[in-house]
């Protein structure tokens, strides 16, 4: 049983070749339920090993500390964000690529690049309209979407929470402003170096956030994941390469 399950998740799967954060092998192995975790609990590490090329241990699959947050396991070729070079993979939290862009600082400064991800049964009835439709689905919060940031250059972690404070406050017009400082709480005084990855799942008013070292919070407020979704996909887009990526990308899901 684990030898096949090992063969079909390699063969499905290309385990990207930096540091990643995956869902517990146990899970992509076994499934989701009780009987899963006992059959866990007894595999050990050469499923681990026939992977990703471990030494063969002692410990089980339940002794692996795997970070459950940021689940990027790449099906298929990964995305190259044009100016940068950033390789996007095809998924992330379950949501597969749309599109992917760079935010310019000053005209020139390449600050870091930025992937899209969607539910395309979430979109299937999206894809099939007009550009203004889409546009529109992209401003609302209900279609969730994962927005995925991966830094170009160094930069510090205070300039990094300004930069979408400054962009959100605005567009929340007075409502929820409190959120603004929670959001600034999830990001630990950790400067943000390059290569460093960030994630924003929205769904409905709800934002799960992965900040920069692995951790995992919460912001809920429907004010916020609009204002959010303004600043990367509005009128005024922070990404403009991102946004038209994503609205030609969206067709294809």
């Amino acid at each position: 049983m684990f030898a096949t399950a090992v063969s079909r998740l390699s063969s499905r799967f290309q385990i990207l070749p930096r540091p990643i954060y995956r869902r517990t092998l146990a899970t992509l192995v076994f499934g989701n339920n009780a009987h899963a975790e006992k059959s866990a609990s007894t595999a050990t590490w050469w499923v681990v090993a026939a992977l990703g090329g471990l030494t063969l241990t002692s410990k089980t699959l339940l002794d692996i500390k795997i970070p459950r947050g940021g689940d990027v396991i790449a099906a298929g070729t990964p995305v190259q964000e044009k100016a940068t070079g950033i390789l996007f993979p095809q998924l992330c939290n379950g949501y597969y690529i749309a599109g992917c862009g760079v935010r310019v600082k000053y005209g020139f400064v390449k600050v870091y690049a930025v992937g899209s991800y969607f539910d395309p049964l979430a979109m299937s009835a999206v894809k099939k309209g007009s550009r203004e439709s889409m546009e529109q689905a992209l401003l609302d919060p209900t279609y969730p979407r994962t927005i995925r940031i991966v830094m170009n250059r160094g930069l510090s972690i205070e300039k990094y929470t300004s930069a979408i404070v400054e962009a959100l406050e605005p567009r929340m017009k007075g409502q929820d402003l409190e959120k603004l400082e929670e959001f600034k709480q999830l990001n630990p005084a950790v400067d943000l170096v390059q290569g460093a990855e960030l994630e924003m799942t929205i769904r409905g008013d709800t934002m799960l956030y992965k900040n920069a070292v692995g951790g995992v919070g919460t912001i809920r407020s429907r004010v916020f994941t609009e204002a959010m979704c303004d600043v990367f996909y509005g009128s005024d887009a922070v990404s403009p390469t991102m946004k038209q990526s994503v609205l030609e990308g969206i067709p294809n899901l």
